[in-house]
């Protein structure tokens, strides 16, 4: 655990690290920019009890006034719903201002990994990593996820990346940077609402013990960066391939149309994709996010045993 003179560590989470219990780390964004007031509380809730009940200790991330927190209270997590989208989504670039003018903000994928890997915790939990987008050899539009998956030592679950992203690109990119892309049980990489698409992952791991020895042996040898363990959505709730491929193709058709670029994208594609299957997409995020909770709190236990 680093000395950070910016950084708040709940006394949960504080007293499971010092203790050396698996602690999983989660993201804020999707609390203030994922899902609808109370949804979003509910949820996030709901992912962190999963967590205690699966043996490990949450750590919800997220800035509030200035301050990297390392687990929240219940309040904080309450005014991250309440706020939305008033809250910064703060990535790589944006968190030395949202610290300075002691502001509050919803940490993405990459500034998660940034504060859990300062407080030492070395698993997370997500819905859906940010990636290439479509149209990115004109746009160059890519997730400042992706570079730093290649420089911060944490173990990112998720359900892919975002099906809204080119997935064939998204995994490129992590090729050429050095990221091991795991699939917990699958050789192909999960398309987030469904449970395959049409690309490889890496490595097919079957077991979360597995899983452990493999991220224990790569910072042993002092590899940096992270890796990916794509764990697909539970087969009840995965959404018919040719309604999530339809309501992307319209969502993505009404981005352009309406300008919208930059880190307002996800945000806004996600809840169009929401309206447009009805509500049915937001049922089936909630479930992977669930299920990603599970099996990285699985992973983070054997990995606290290593």
């Amino acid at each position: 655990m680093l000395n950070n003179a910016f950084l708040d560590i709940h006394p949960e989470v504080k007293a499971a690290l010092n203790e050396g219990r698996p602690v999983v780390a989660l993201e804020s964004t999707i609390i203030s920019h994922g899902m609808p007031y109370p949804d979003n509380v509910t949820t996030a809730l709901q992912v962190e009890n999963t967590i205690r009940e699966h043996g490990a200790t949450p750590a919800t991330i997220a800035i509030i006034g200035g301050r990297l927190k390392v687990g929240l209270s219940e309040q904080e997590i309450e005014h991250l719903g309440k706020s939305g989208l008033a809250v910064t989504k703060t990535s790589r670039r944006d968190l030395p201002v949202i610290m300075a003018r002691k502001l509050d903000g919803a940490t993405t994928v990459a500034t998660t990994m940034i504060i859990a890997a300062m407080a030492g915790v070395k698993v997370f939990a997500t819905g859906g990593i940010g990636g290439v987008h479509r149209g990115a050899e004109t746009t160059f539009d890519i997730s400042a996820d992706l570079q730093e998956l290649s420089k911060t030592d944490v173990a990112v679950v998720c359900a892919g990346c975002k099906s809204i992203l080119d997935i064939g690109l998204t995994l490129e990119y992590l090729e050429t940077q050095g990221v091991p892309v795991l699939g917990y049980g699958v050789k192909t990489m999960p398309a987030f609402y469904t449970r395959d698409s049409n690309f490889q992952v890496d490595h097919q791991i079957d077991s979360h013990e597995d899983i452990a020895v493999i991220m224990q042996t790569k910072w042993q040898t002092g590899m940096q960066g992270g890796m990916i363990i794509a764990n697909p959505i539970p087969e009840e709730h995965s959404m018919p391939k040719d309604v999530i491929d339809k309501a992307i193709g319209q969502a993505l058709q009404e981005l352009d149309e309406q300008g919208v670029k930059g880190k307002e994208s996800t945000p806004f594609l996600l809840s169009r994709v929401k309206e447009l299957t009805g509500g049915d997409s937001l049922k089936s995020n909630i479930a992977l996010i669930m299920n990603n909770a599970k099996l990285a709190s699985a992973i983070a236990v054997a990995y606290s045993q290593k």
